[in-house]
């Protein structure tokens, strides 16, 4: 069996482009089931200075693209593409912007179990399609349970500051290294691969790799 190729993935559970991003890539995945990447994911905050408690996402939108009109061209774009990823995203339901860094914790647990990209997955749809908090401890909690993971546990981790530390500093090498924008995709801690990429890209990639490693 060939060896495993280190696919490193810089995200963030609110990030739309990610979302995409992933949509894209898990179809390539799919598509070739022999693939060789071994994926890791690693946090990345779209909003490091986001309070812990979020805000009104309408409010943050719109102070960040200069008012209601600039929300809506800035996100034109990405209504396309996740439509053309065949991917619903609800945003007439959401109602806040979360701060990431405890689902980022969240991830990174899920990670020691060997449950991580079930926990990427789980938080893309909890935020995207079911608008839900991914901010909120509770709403943690219940995607914890969702993938077996121990949401009593998750819950008790959830009210320390056990690796919060640990994420912010991994959030800060990534963009020393030169990381600016989400997502971001290191293959074989070599080459980056920055934005959602089509799945054809991606086959690309897999077909070059797999003709290296025969």
């Amino acid at each position: 069996m060939a060896e495993a190729i280190k696919l490193d993935i810089m995200s963030d559970p609110i990030c739309p482009w990610c979302y995409i991003g992933k949509a894209h890539l898990d179809r390539a995945l799919q598509d070739h089931p022999n693939h060789p990447f071994a994926i890791e994911w690693h946090p990345f905050q779209l909003n490091p200075e986001m309070p812990r408690e979020g805000m009104d996402r309408r409010a943050y939108l719109e102070g960040k693209f200069g008012g209601k009109e600039g929300a809506v061209r800035a996100y034109a774009p990405v209504v396309e593409h996740a439509e053309k990823a065949g991917l619903n995203i609800n945003f007439e339901a959401m109602q806040r912007t979360p701060n990431t860094l405890d689902a980022h914790r969240l991830i990174h647990w899920a990670g020691i179990e060997g449950r991580q990209t079930a926990a990427v997955s789980a938080l893309f749809k909890a935020y995207f399609v079911e608008a839900r908090d991914i901010g909120d401890a509770e709403v943690l909690a219940d995607i914890a349970d969702s993938i077996e993971m121990d949401a009593a546990v998750v819950t008790r981790l959830l009210k320390s500051d056990v690796d919060a530390q640990d994420i912010r500093d991994r959030d800060a090498h990534s963009r020393k290294m030169g990381v600016n924008s989400v997502p971001t995709f290191i293959i074989a801690n070599a080459h980056a691969v920055p934005g959602a990429q089509p799945p054809e890209l991606w086959a690309q990639v897999i077909a070059d790799l797999t003709k290296q490693q025969s």
